[in-house]
């Protein structure tokens, strides 16, 4: 198998682990286990609570210790079976803490995937996207096959399964983890002088415009949390009325979207307008589509703006993960994707997780959610991130070491 193969796999088998549960496990969470919005929010702020921790391991045994591939490989299938065990668990308090433990097996490897296409692409600015697309139809492919078990299982009494979001993802890791081991083999760089290697990768925030672009991508990060929470439920309810049954399916319109974005327009317009700019129109993207939800009508648009996850996700997340490879120094590359992990889907995405469920209780009264009251919030507060971004990070020329110059 070749090399962009096996990367590609790689990224398709990542998030699909992913996908297979975190967009709609908040519904069957507070429609089948009847768990209230904080604790909606508390499950789905494990994974971010675990990449707060992962990085300070992952990382520096990726860059100082261990061949990459073979960890991933042992995480993936350790954590698959943790999963398939969890998706027989209808208890709160147990299912809280094996999501924990199973987060922080899950959370090191987001870093390291991203690290081990890096490293083994000839020209990762240009080549990256068209790795990482996979990634996004790995997502779409576990909707789509979550759909056709819950529609099959409709006709076929025996098939149903509660569960069956959480008991996907374990396939996908077990899966994961075994495809692993034939991973381009991605051992600790030899070249490193200093033994803590996410250490230094902090020190890059010494330089102002990296500073300003970790401070602005935590606090998107929260935001990101209300699509990934609340839409779900918000398409489910009255206000817009979609079964459950369908919800998959709806879902995955964000990563045929995304799919588009990745692997066309992200590298045409990286070469052509820069990493800032792009950067930019992924920010506004943001505040776009939480206006759309906040309006909720009609439905038909609502179910259409989700294509602009696309430009969301793809134009500022996955563009931020090109720009710390572009300058980070290269014995700490591990680290330094483990930091923005760390600082995106780590802290930002745990404090999102708890503040979109403590919003969505705020708005809820006897059962019923005010959704426009809801998105008002993540609107403006995306709103305010792009003007913060337009003034404060400036252009950058491609930089080989800003850690040493900080």
């Amino acid at each position: 198998m070749s090399v962009r193969f096996r990367l590609g796999m790689m990224m398709f088998l990542q998030y699909a682990i992913w996908g297979a549960w975190a967009p709609i496990l908040s519904d069957y969470l507070m429609n089948t286990l009847n768990f209230s919005g904080i604790q909606v929010g508390m499950v789905y702020s494990l994974l971010p609570l675990a990449t707060i921790i992962a990085p300070f391991i992952g990382g520096q045994i990726a860059d100082r210790y261990f061949s990459s591939e073979k960890f991933v490989a042992i995480l993936q299938i350790t954590g698959g079976g943790l999963l398939i065990g969890i998706s027989t668990v209808t208890d709160y308090s147990l299912m809280v803490w094996l999501m924990l433990f199973y987060c922080i097996l899950y959370a090191p490897t987001l870093a390291l995937t991203n690290s081990i296409a890096f490293i083994n692409l000839k020209n990762s600015e240009k080549e990256f996207g068209e790795i990482r697309v996979w990634g996004t139809i790995g997502w779409i492919a576990a909707g789509y096959v979550l759909f056709l078990w819950r529609l099959v299982s409709r006709s076929a009494e025996g098939l149903a399964y509660s569960g069956d979001t959480l008991l996907l993802a374990g396939i996908f890791s077990l899966i994961m983890g075994l495809f692993a081991f034939r991973l381009p083999h991605t051992p600790p760089q030899k070249e490193g002088t200093k033994p803590w290697a996410f250490l230094e990768a902090i020190k890059m925030m010494k330089e102002k415009n990296f500073l300003v672009f970790i401070i602005i991508s935590f606090v998107v990060a929260t935001e990101l949390m209300f699509y990934y929470v609340l839409t779900a439920p918000f398409l489910t309810s009255k206000t817009i009325g979609i079964s459950s049954t369908y919800l998959p399916w709806v879902m995955t319109i964000a990563q045929v979207a995304e799919i588009f974005v990745m692997a066309f327009l992200l590298p045409y317009f990286i070469t052509r307008i820069g990493i800032r700019k792009v950067l930019v129109i992924g920010v506004l993207a943001w505040p776009l589509r939480y206006v759309i939800f906040a309006l909720g009508k009609p439905s038909w648009l609502v179910v259409a703006s989700l294509s602009l996850h696309g430009f969301c996700f793809v134009f500022f997340f996955a563009a931020a993960f090109i720009y710390v490879d572009m300058v980070a120094p290269r014995d700490i590359r591990h680290s330094a994707q483990s930091l923005i992990t760390l600082v995106t889907y780590g802290i930002g995405n745990y404090i999102g997780s708890l503040f979109a469920g403590k919003v969505q209780d705020y708005f809820t009264t006897a059962g019923e959610t005010n959704w426009t009251g809801v998105f008002l919030v993540p609107c403006v507060l995306t709103i305010l991130c792009a003007l913060a971004f337009l003034l404060f990070f400036k252009d950058i020329k491609k930089q080989k070491d800003i850690g040493a110059e900080a």
